[in-house]
């Protein structure tokens, strides 16, 4: 997610023991995680709450599909590859294409 290596995690890390101190440095981690899980909960309610209102009809609806880069990759990318694929076959009828020359 954040593309953090081994050894950029163990500076992270140091840096927060030094900061925080041995003491406070477990109190932060546990309040970090407590964030997180409660930010996580509010957005699977959320997810579920939109599928609700959206009513039967939209069950198979993904949250993820409203990403614009998943939304263009799906219904864009997939329906050009399939149209493409069938057209030269197609066009071909299971024949070599011609070799052009000057194309290449």
């Amino acid at each position: 997610m954040f593309n953090i290596g081994a050894g950029e995690f163990l500076v992270l890390g140091v840096l927060a023991l030094l900061i925080l101190g041995p003491e406070q440095l477990p109190k932060v981690a546990a309040q970090a995680g407590r964030a997180l899980r409660q930010l996580r909960r509010l957005a699977d309610n959320a997810k579920r709450d939109i599928r609700e209102g959206l009513g039967p009809e939209y069950q198979d609806f993904d949250v993820e599909d409203l990403n614009p880069r998943r939304f263009i990759q799906k219904h864009f990318w997939e329906a050009s590859e399939e149209s493409t694929s069938l057209s030269v076959s197609a066009r071909l009828n299971g024949r070599r294409p011609p070799f052009d020359d000057e194309a290449t």
